[in-house]
């Protein structure tokens, strides 16, 4: 008889991967601390021992990684290269996990999240744009609208609720709308990319 693999310890990143998976998968109205337990097949007050806020501690978490991204700036030879490769990357982030980009939304930038931002603004400093702190925001602001448009356009929809009700939490379909293809989506984010650096660039 096989002997049984022992348990896998209980993490920070297990717990975060697993919320993921929920919120994903069922959006953020389903994400409780009873279904995050089982789902790791842990009480739920095993949580609280990495995340001693619980719940708030965990919805914090989950924005902080969708949105703690990185860019080596190695051969990026303008400001606009350093940009476009934070956005692009910023882009990717996100669309890995629509159930949670209403937090990304919604949630300040800390810990991780808030050094990449640091980053980011240094890096587009030493590659020669004059003012890098107001073009950070107006980049992060540019990414996440764009993808809060292409969730809603690539099909995923909000999941149901018990009653059939969509989770208001997650970024709802329009019924009318066709789902856009991968191409399409990345043509749309670099042509509305290009206005951004355009504008940015200009005295």
């Amino acid at each position: 008889m096989p002997a049984k693999r022992p348990p896998v310890p209980l993490s920070r990143d297990r717990i975060i991967e697993a919320a993921l998976h929920i919120a994903d998968g069922q959006g953020l109205r389903r994400l409780t601390m009873r279904r995050l337990g089982d789902a790791l097949q842990v009480e739920a007050m095993a949580i609280y021992h990495h995340l001693p806020r619980g719940k708030e501690a965990l919805l914090d978490a989950l924005a902080e990684h969708v949105t703690t991204v990185a860019v080596d700036p190695a051969g990026l030879r303008t400001w606009q290269d350093v940009a476009g490769a934070w956005a692009h990357a910023g882009r990717a982030a996100l669309l890995e996990h629509p159930g949670v980009l209403a937090l990304a939304l919604t949630k300040p930038p800390q810990g991780t999240a808030l050094l990449a931002i640091r980053e980011q603004t240094e890096q587009l400093a030493a590659s020669g744009l004059r003012e890098p702190g107001p073009a950070v925001r107006t980049l992060r602001a540019y990414t996440m609208g764009s993808v809060a448009v292409e969730i809603q356009r690539s099909g995923w929809a909000a999941p149901a609720e018990p009653d059939g009700e969509p989770d208001a939490a997650a970024v709802p379909l329009p019924r009318a709308a066709a789902p856009e293809s991968t191409d399409a989506a990345v043509a749309a984010f670099d042509r509305g990319l290009h206005a951004v650096l355009k504008g940015l660039g200009e005295p």
